[in-house]
């Protein structure tokens, strides 16, 4: 998907630097990093981030490293509007609809070829989406969308087809 955003999940990021450092910092070290997140704006967050990375290398050179290298991947939540900042900072909506797959997939085990796998799978994303759909709060607010889809008669076709 050329030129689509990755946001990396800011848990899965701190677990990583867990590793790099001892148990003992941990908290500090944590809760210096949550700052970057609690900026008010895209520039704020990002500059946070230098700053944090500034910070913690002159203890932890490794957090540095990890921080600076997953600037881009860390902040990308910060190009949405602000309302989706909590939803996209973190991968849980996706975890979850992985545990749901396995776990049905696991009552089944044994798949007789891969359509038959994709189907299943497809079968249980379509009922999430449902699911999703019939529920009266939504996920992202969507006036905010219309902040990232400004003019959304131009998702579609510029023109409509031709009948022959």
């Amino acid at each position: 998907m050329l030129g689509a955003g990755y946001q990396r999940c800011r848990v899965h990021f701190l677990r990583n630097v867990f590793a790099v450092i001892p148990k003992d910092s941990a908290e500090m070290v944590a809760a210096t990093i949550r700052t970057i997140f609690a900026q008010p704006d895209a520039v704020a967050v990002r500059a946070q981030l230098d700053t944090v990375a500034d910070m913690l290398g002159r203890q932890f050179p490794k957090v540095r490293a990890m921080l600076l290298e997953a600037k881009e991947d860390l902040t990308a939540f910060a190009d949405f509007p602000d309302r989706h900042w909590k939803k996209i900072q973190s991968t849980n909506p996706l975890e979850r609809i992985n545990r749901e797959i396995k776990r049905r997939t696991d009552v089944v085990q044994i798949f007789p070829n891969p359509d038959a796998l994709e189907r299943l799978t497809t079968a249980v994303l379509i009922e999430m989406h449902d699911e999703w759909i019939a529920f009266p709060r939504r996920y992202l607010p969507e006036g905010s969308m219309d902040k990232i889809y400004p003019n959304n008669d131009q998702i579609g076709p510029a023109t409509p087809p031709q009948g022959t």
